[in-house]
């Protein structure tokens, strides 16, 4: 791009080609309709001969719509949050939108500022994977006629559609397939559940599931990075009390990881000394240790139907709030093969 066209404007080629700003802005939004042939040309030489592009901002703003939409997720390191926004985005694109993405880096001051900092952009609408604290900036952004969806995580008083993993498909699928395995003595492991619904189900669904199994001990435990002693040491409680096999259900990826390295502080083997399942897939679970038991999520599904669902209330739709559940699918591997 030349210096030249860096600093051309509308008003430079409505001077290159003796019209005015408006003509030239006939020319990009009603060309046939609106302009004689011999001036169209005139600004399609200026245009040319200046390299002059006009924003796509500045032109959607001016017929009333942006065409994007906002996109807020808790954490962009946690693989999960990686693989809904790939499904977002592309169905999005296919709709004619762009994402603005704003990560909380699981801060939970930023819920407010980061919906508020996508408003200014003037966003048409909301995908949130929040940390369900502060439901403020959302339920003032649904009151303001912008549609908002949810994905993994609710947010009190706000109703609107929902998208998740049926977690309680998911701790039915985990903790019935180390049964099968001959475990008995389970423990969960889950990241500080505070006002996350997601994490808060899961444990809810394997305190359930423990209770109307016979035979069956389940604790649970709140894992923190910063405190790997901790989970150490519930993990040496899960093994001291346990009367036979013992294994841990991780809520997540990231807790996973935490898991596997608490087993290597230990010098324990996965499937042998102790088992493990883990809610949520990677890439990386069939080639550490032995191989993680994983129940994956359908993470692309979930953000092309949160997108899907966001488009259907841009065109129009009033349904009453929708709650989509989809199941998760266990992939077996060597940390439950005892």
């Amino acid at each position: 791009m030349t210096k030249e066209s860096e600093r051309s404007t509308i008003a430079d080629v409505a001077r290159r080609a003796g019209v005015s700003k408006a003509t030239v802005s006939r020319f990009f939004n009603h060309r046939e309709t609106l302009l004689t042939p011999e001036i169209a040309r005139r600004v399609e030489l200026a245009v040319a001969e200046l390299g002059y592009s006009p924003s796509p901002m500045a032109q959607s703003l001016k017929r009333g719509r942006s065409r994007l939409i906002g996109l807020v997720v808790a954490d962009i390191t946690n693989p999960y949050s990686v693989a809904v926004l790939r499904g977002a985005e592309h169905a999005c694109r296919e709709a004619g939108y762009l994402v603005m993405l704003f990560n909380l880096g699981n801060d939970l001051e930023r819920e407010s500022a980061g919906i508020r900092a996508l408003t200014s952009y003037k966003v048409e609408g909301f995908i949130l994977n929040t940390m369900g604290h502060d439901a403020g900036a959302a339920l003032e952004t649904a009151r303001q006629g912008k549609p908002v969806v949810l994905v993994d995580r609710l947010h009190r008083g706000l109703e609107v559609d929902f998208v998740s993993l049926d977690n309680w498909q998911a701790i039915e699928l985990s903790g019935g397939h180390l049964l099968e395995a001959g475990y008995r003595d389970l423990l969960l492991v889950t990241e500080p559940l505070g006002t996350v619904s997601s994490r808060i189900e899961r444990v809810q669904a394997f305190t359930q599931f423990v209770d109307a199994t016979p035979g069956t001990t389940g604790a649970c435990y709140e894992s923190r990075a910063e405190d790997p002693s901790g989970l150490d040491a519930a993990l040496l409680q899960l093994r001291q009390r346990a009367k036979g096999p013992c294994a841990v259900v991780s809520s997540n990826a990231v807790v996973s990881l935490r898991i596997v390295a608490a087993a290597a502080r230990q010098g324990w083997r996965l499937g042998g000394d102790i088992g493990l399942v883990g809610i949520d897939d990677t890439p990386w679970a069939p080639y550490v240790g032995p191989g993680i038991t994983a129940v994956s999520q359908p993470t692309d599904e979930l953000g092309r139907l949160a997108a899907q669902c966001l488009m259907q209330r841009l065109q129009g739709l009033q349904a009453a709030p929708r709650s989509i559940l989809l199941p998760g699918t266990l992939h077996a591997r060597g940390s439950t093969q005892r």
